[in-house]
């Protein structure tokens, strides 16, 4: 990373550093080593979520052999599941050996950002300065501000208090009551590594989870020689696991496929559970009333032994209110808590970055979506020339790798970026009726899938009820549209031209 100033200007600003930006800037480069690109972090490194998600047990419920660039693979993943540590190390180490680092400016916010019409660039404002560029691309992610609830008397507590995602190391844990609203997937992975700690814990359930086991372990030795010395052979494993996943989507998607797939899941989840969970009362408060994959699917080995130990107790309630002493729960009992750690997830359908562009009528990008976010392709959108997504809307996955999507979206916008050069074109800006068909043809695709149909209220869902987050197909499918910028379907600016 490099502490130099902001240019005045730069051609490509793309704002966030995690897999997204890192994706994006590692792409041009590879293409043109002196490629005019520029990442801007508002954090102190780069690494995104697995930057900002320290908690114990912080790990990936997508396999190795997946999460990671298929430019830049990894032989040494030490486990089937990367940890965080693992991950974030992968990512600087890819950031580094790219030439992505030294075009990255930490500590650096994107404040504002607006297109001036005429000049055909964005005018950007940051914690650090004020820039021009050409063409802005956000990778901020989807999971990257936490979502923490506003809770009456929440400024009355007396303990620590804080969001998985900000997790107060300075905290010991060591015999306090510790309370942990939400059951998702970051609780999932920190209370087995706290629940040996703590004195009692109280784990508020506000919907149960379907729980299906990681199978984790440690990736041989000898296993990871061999990717060293033969890489074809880790392609080959990618591809296998990749198949695998690929084969899930059936019975998310396909209203046929998914009356017969997915009760072989569902059972399969109750057997683990049944064996794991003995209290009948317990084990009835723990099975979700929903079809399994409506919401993702939470992969642990040890998170039922955990939720089941003799100190803990499990409310099947909202956090209604908090005490100076402690937590209440829907029915007005209060539990003591001394701290009190929120795994309340983050805000995926309404990102904070779309309340800070603004596009051809002065409109921020949270007020063009309205509660429910839209996007051709998920990169671009009406309205705002010039302006590339990664991770946007309806691009997010429930069986696969997010990775292999933003590989995808990455290529389809230096792609663009190319036929401007060669065009000699000053903008781009996807035509309003081609998004409103992409939209048209994609929310019935969604329709019929378990994460609509499959009786959940789930964060896929936006504030309008409309599924703004879900790819409804296969990934393979996303990546052959994404293959090359169709110019056709944007209207451009020549260079000069008014």
């Amino acid at each position: 990373m490099t502490a130099t100033p902001l240019p005045a200007h730069v051609r490509v600003l793309v704002v966030g550093a995690g897999f997204g930006g890192i994706g994006m800037a590692a792409t041009l480069l590879r293409d043109d080593p002196a490629a005019d690109v520029l990442v801007i972090e508002r954090g102190d490194d780069v690494g995104g979520t697995w930057r900002v998600n320290t908690y114990p047990g912080a790990a990936c419920d997508v396999p190795s052999a997946l999460y990671s660039f298929s430019f830049a693979p990894e032989p040494d993943w030490s486990r089937a599941h990367g940890t965080g540590s693992e991950i974030l190390g992968y990512l600087r180490r890819v950031a580094r050996e790219h030439g992505v680092a030294d075009r990255t400016i930490v500590d650096c916010e994107l404040l504002d950002a607006r297109w001036d019409p005429d000049r055909t660039r964005w005018a950007v404002e940051t914690s650090r300065g004020a820039l021009t560029a050409d063409v802005l691309v956000t990778a901020t992610g989807a999971l990257s501000t936490p979502a923490v609830p506003k809770v009456p008397g929440a400024e009355l507590f007396r303990g620590r208090m804080f969001h998985s995602a900000e997790w107060d190391h300075g905290c010991d844990l060591t015999g306090r009551k510790v309370a942990v609203i939400g059951t998702g997937a970051s609780a999932i992975q920190f209370v087995p590594e706290i629940v040996d700690r703590v004195g009692h814990l109280t784990l508020f359930q506000r919907t149960a989870s379907w729980v299906m086991p990681k199978r984790d372990h440690r990736i041989a030795r000898p296993v990871r020689a061999l990717y060293r010395r033969l890489p074809w052979t880790q392609k080959v494993v990618r591809g296998l696991v990749y198949g695998q996943k690929e084969a899930y989507v059936v019975g998310m998607t396909k209203p046929l496929a998914r009356r017969y797939m997915l009760p072989l899941f569902e059972k399969r989840a109750r057997s683990v559970l049944r064996s794991q969970v003995r209290d009948r009362d317990l084990r009835a408060r723990l099975t979700p009333d929903f079809a399994i994959t409506c919401k993702r699917i939470l992969l642990s080995d040890d998170w039922f032994p955990a939720i089941t130990r003799p100190h803990v107790t499990v409310v099947s309630s909202a956090l209604s209110a908090v005490t100076e002493e402690g937590v209440v729960d829907d029915a007005g009992r209060e539990y003591p808590a001394d701290v009190i750690i929120f795994g309340t997830g983050f805000t995926p359908t309404e990102p904070p970055v779309a309340h800070r562009i603004r596009g051809v009528d002065g409109r921020t990008l949270a007020e063009a979506w309205n509660g429910s976010p839209a996007a051709y392709l998920g990169i671009s959108v009406h309205g705002f020339p010039n302006l590339f997504l990664m991770y946007g809307p309806n691009t997010n996955l429930g069986h696969s790798s997010i990775v292999y999507m933003l590989e995808s979206q990455a290529a389809y916008i230096a792609d663009a970026l190319r036929v401007m050069s060669v065009r000699h074109l000053d903008a781009v800006e996807v035509r309003a009726d081609v998004q409103r068909r992409y939209i048209a043809e994609l929310d019935p695709a969604l329709a019929g899938t378990v994460w609509n149909a499959g009786g959940c209220n789930s964060w896929y869902l936006d504030a309008t009820g409309r599924n703004s987050v879900m790819w409804p197909t296969f990934t393979w499918r996303y990546r052959s549209r994404t293959k090359e910028f169709d110019a056709h379907s944007f209207a451009s600016r020549p260079r000069g031209g008014r």
